[in-house]
Order: structure tokens, then C-alpha cells, then sequence
């Protein structure tokens, strides 16, 4: 099958177009063929080598962490999924490869694809809608009537945490540059900070969570936009022992961990608020929670742009910019 295969690590590293083995399914597997895949920093940052200590892919490998296809075949085990099931889906950690015509994705992690949308807008939702998810609803247990901040509020996260926020009946407030207001507040964002006019310090307070995806810089500033009490959730870092401990890390990385979350933890604990670092993980039964919403009319993909599967590189350097609005997809067929 073709395939974008990453050879070596490193920011300059282009990904190689080539052909590679079709995927074993084992018992528990879907072989699907992608029709269209997202694009995300994640994979940018996995070229780089970001990740290295804590996901260490062994080079060459297939880079994409999200799908929209039909299923091939299934596995002897598989109970739910048949071969022409249009499915979706973010592959776990070490099985990713959503850069290909084919991919085998454990069924636990898989489910049929919103009907309201094409292919390329159901393959923008798994990364972003889970990582919304679990911060929003399953680590942050945001509720009616509280008050939410998330950061970035036209990038990929953003554009649907906004959604899923509202929907819970939370009160938002995100930051966007002047372009994007509109776009932002089409989303259901109540206060909106122009991050290039004011500081979101000085307009925010009494927060019950934030939603972080910033720099450090911007994590200090968002611990004291909480009420006491209240909760950060970073998606940008630094990662912590207990995402270390999650994912079975040995004991040297829990403890890097511990060190580099350090000086978070120490700030979040005098301002009575609270830090975790969270790294989503492949979830096929909240994708199924996730398709309902988007069906039921709830929430809505944003999508920049797509591009033709030869143009890969060219998509993952879009995303690179920072410029896009929402998800970059990549068309297979």
C-alpha cells in the first residue's frame, strides 16, 4: 500500500512517500481503508522527536493519528463492525499510521462515522473531540452554570472544545486574534479576548477550569484566572508523573516528569488551584458519544483546508504555520 513513512527524526525531516506491507489484523482488528485522515501538531511534533522519551516510535514509521474509511474486514473477534461500515476513529498510541490507504485500528477504539458528515469532516473530529472530552467532560467535569476558559479558540481543540463547552451549558471564554472573532463567537464563545489588543490576565477571572495549550508564559497567567479551587488542564505540557504513571512509563521518566512539572504543580498549589497534564487516549466508545452530538446538530466540524494525499507535506507544513483555522485534512480518494 502507499504510505508517508517518517525516516528519521528531526524538524527538518520531510515525510517520504513509498510503498509499504498492508497490515496484519490480528483477532481484535478492522482493517479500514482511510478515505481521508487529519492533520495535527501531534504529528509535527512526533516528527521533531518531542516525544521520543515518552512514545518511542522506533524509525521508519507511518506518521497520523486520525481516520475516516470504510471497513475492509474485521478480525475473528470483532463483534460490532462489518466489512462497509463507514467508521472513524484516532488509532491508539503505537498503532497509529492514518498516512496510508489501509490501517488496522483495535475495535475498541473505533466507531461509525457521524452520518451528517463527508469522510474529510468526520476525519477532523477523533484528536480534537476526544482531547475536548476528556479535559471537558471526564477530567474537568465542567457543569452548567460554570465558567470555562479555552485557549485558542479557532484552532483545531478549540473550535470544537467551544461547542462541547456550550453544550454542557457552561459559559466560555476563549482568546483568537481580530480575524477570527467572528468565527469564534459563531461557535458560542461568550467573552472573547483579541490576544493581539489585550491580555486575557486582565479580562478573566473566577474561573472554574481552563483549557491550556499555550506556552508557560500562559500557564502562569491562566492559574490566576481561577477561583480557588479551581482546575487547569494543560494539552501543551509539561507532562507530569501521573501521565507517566498512566501510560506504564519506567521509573527514570516518572521522575523526569516530576521535575519538569515541578514549577506548574508548585504554582498552581500557592493560588489553591490545581495543574494535570493531560494527553488524550484512542476512546471508540466516546467517539460514539461524540457522533451523536454531531448528528443531533450539537456541535459541528470546522475544516480549513484539504489537500490531496500527495500533498502531505504540504499539509503537515500548514499546520506548522499556526494559521489554520480549525482542522487540516488530508483526501485519500
Amino acid at each position: 500500500m502507499k504510505a508517508f513513512i517518517l525516516d528519521r527524526y528531526g524538524s527538518r525531516s520531510t515525510l517520504r512517500a513509498g510503498e509499504i506491507a498492508d497490515p496484519e489484523v490480528g483477532d481484535d482488528d478492522v482493517l479500514v481503508q482511510v478515505h481521508a485522515a487529519g492533520v495535527n501538531v501531534l504529528d509535527s511534533k512526533l516528527r521533531r522527536g518531542e516525544f521520543k522519551l515518552i512514545l518511542p516510535y522506533r524509525v521508519p514509521f507511518v506518521l497520523g493519528h486520525d481516520l475516516a474509511g470504510v471497513v475492509v474486514r474485521v478480525g475473528a473477534h470483532v463483534k460490532h463492525f462489518k466489512a462497509g461500515d463507514e467508521v472513524y476513529a484516532r488509532p491508539a498510541d503505537h498503532r497509529i499510521g492514518t498516512f496510508a490507504e489501509l490501517i488496522a485500528v483495535q475495535e475498541k477504539d473505533l466507531a461509525l462515522k457521524p452520518k451528517k458528515l463527508t469522510m474529510e469532516e468526520a476525519a477532523s473530529i477523533p484528536l480534537v473531540g476526544l482531547t475536548s472530552w476528556q479535559a471537558l467532560v471526564e477530567r474537568g467535569q465542567l457543569k452548567q452554570g460554570q465558567k470555562v476558559f479555552i485557549q485558542a479558540g479557532s484552532g483545531g481543540v478549540g473550535t470544537f472544545a467551544i461547542q462541547l463547552a456550550k453544550h454542557l451549558g457552561a459559559t466560555v471564554a476563549t482568546t483568537t486574534s481580530t480575524s477570527n472573532i467572528e468565527l469564534v463567537r459563531s461557535l458560542g464563545a461568550d467573552l472573547i479576548v483579541d490576544y493581539k489588543k489585550d491580555d486575557f490576565e486582565t479580562q478573566l477571572s473566577d474561573y472554574d477550569l481552563v483549557l491550556h495549550s499555550q506556552d508557560g508564559k500562559a500557564l502562569g497567567k491562566s492559574l490566576r484566572v481561577l477561583r480557588p479551587g479551581g482546575r487547569l488542564i494543560s494539552i501543551s505540557g509539561p507532562p507530569d508523573s501521573n501521565f507517566a504513571e498512566e501510560i506504564g512509563a519506567p521509573w527514570f521518566v516518572r521522575f523526569f516528569t516530576r521535575v519538569l512539572s515541578w514549577g506548574a504543580r508548585r504554582r498552581a498549589k500557592s493560588l489553591d488551584t490545581t495543574f494535570s497534564f493531560l494527553f488524550m487516549r484512542a476512546n471508540g466508545d466516546q467517539l460514539r458519544q461524540i457522533a451523536a452530538l454531531i448528528d443531533a446538530g450539537r456541535i459541528r466540524p470546522v475544516v480549513d483546508e484539504i489537500f490531496p494525499f500527495q500533498s502531505t507535506n504540504e499539509a503537515l507544513a500548514y499546520v506548522e504555520t499556526g494559521r489554520a483555522k480549525g482542522k487540516v485534512v488530508i483526501k485519500m480518494k
